[in-house]
């Protein structure tokens, strides 16, 4: 199979599952940062890549040590979790592991690159088919880290890190991070450009493991070539590995900031707009509304896997009819944290899914994204999609 049908086969793959909906880490509808993994690349018996004297383990874990205490010292609110503090190896699936397990809210990897001898400047790296032969050689080289596992075959699925078509299968699960995490890298590049006088190498996309299996917003950033001279000396100076990771810091606090003031700013339309129900609402009215509504609410009786594309919240109820849903007919609506929040469709299939995504956002709907129940209980749906494919 060639580069361009394995391009074109992704395109449709993408189309499908669609890269355009947001859905707030953990499945959770809330955005914010509360929790932050910084997983510092390779480690103990897998030394990464080298350069004359020095290594990639040693300088990513410089750099993320010193990334996590910013974020520490200056966020108190957040909590910082490292996939390693030491010299040790941690398996690629493990570190996704750890951070799935802290529901964390971003997954940072940061790495060293190699190259040719002229090779420079850093490249922030989010989940996604590789576009060229320079993107699928940085994945092939991070990924090649689990040829030190015992039995990586079964672990990951007879994966094959020189294999252009192993790529196809492992990159869809970040799709539904895909906007959060272009962000981020975003950020990372111009806060390495602007305030490091770094050459931008640019966001990319290329199919890493450690990114694949993760159920938040994740970028992998290379800081730099060891196969630089320059670049290698420059990597190796405590001052500059300081500048890296405040540059990344900056990154974070930019990117948290803007998350949580669009956060504020949905929590003010909810209020506004509970408030004018309020006045509207009467004891009687609230009565035979519920006895309408009770057929529409979501159920622990709802059996299997259904996906539903979320269109508004309220603090209350609202009345189930079009004209308070642009016209839409059949809304339903499940409580959590004290929120409605109303949906339409009970698709059972992601890609009958995403063709009622886009439908409801050409009615105006244009912040809908798909939400995931199995057996009447919401799940993330990177869990909804996987359970499907089973």
């Amino acid at each position: 199979m060639n580069h361009n049908r394995i391009y074109a086969l992704f395109l449709i793959l993408t189309f499908v599952v669609s890269t355009s909906f947001i859905l707030p880490p953990g499945g959770q509808d809330f955005y914010g940062i509360k929790t932050v993994v910084i997983d510092a690349g390779h480690g103990g018996k897998d030394g990464g890549c080298v350069g004359e004297y020095s290594n990639e383990k040693t300088i990513a874990l410089a750099i993320a040590l010193k990334l996590g205490s910013y974020i520490e010292e200056n966020f108190k609110d957040v909590k910082v979790i490292y996939t390693r503090t030491t010299d040790v190896f941690i398996e690629l699936s493990e570190r996704a592991k750890i951070a799935n397990q802290a529901k964390a809210d971003l997954f940072i990897c940061v790495h060293v690159n190699a190259g040719s001898a002229t090779a420079i400047g850093t490249e922030t790296y989010v989940m996604g088919l590789h576009v060229s032969e320079a993107n699928l050689r940085v994945a092939k080289r991070e990924n090649s880290s689990i040829l030190y596992e015992d039995d990586y075959a079964t672990r990951y699925e007879n994966f094959d890190p020189n294999s252009p078509e192993s790529y196809i299968a492992i990159t869809l699960r970040q799709n539904a991070f895909i906007d959060q995490s272009l962000n981020f890298a975003a950020k990372v590049q111009q806060q390495f450009k602007d305030k490091v006088g770094r050459i931008d190498r640019g966001v990319k996309q290329a199919g890493f493991l450690v990114l694949h299996q993760t159920n938040m917003p994740s970028v992998l950033i290379e800081t730099g070539f060891l196969s630089n001279k320059e670049e290698e000396k420059f990597l190796n100076s405590a001052i500059n590995q300081d500048y890296m990771a405040s540059a990344i810091y900056r990154a974070f606090k930019d990117y948290k900031h803007e998350l949580e003031e669009k956060n504020h700013v949905n929590e003010q339309k909810i209020k506004i707009e509970s408030e004018k129900e309020l006045v509207k609402s009467n004891e009687n009215q609230k009565d035979s509304k519920q006895n309408k509504q009770k057929k529409h609410e979501v159920t622990s009786s709802e059996d299997g896997l259904i996906y539903k594309i979320q269109i508004a919240t309220s603090s209350v109820k609202k009345e189930l009819i079009p004209s308070n849903f642009n016209g839409v007919e059949n809304v339903e609506y499940y409580e959590a944290g004290g929120i409605f929040r109303y949906t339409v469709g009970r698709e059972k299939s992601i890609s009958e899914a995403n063709i009622l995504q886009l439908t409801l956002r050409e009615k105006g709907f244009v912040d809908a994204f798909i939400v995931a129940f199995n057996d009447g209980k919401r799940i993330a749906l990177s869990e909804a999609i996987k359970l499907e494919k089973e």
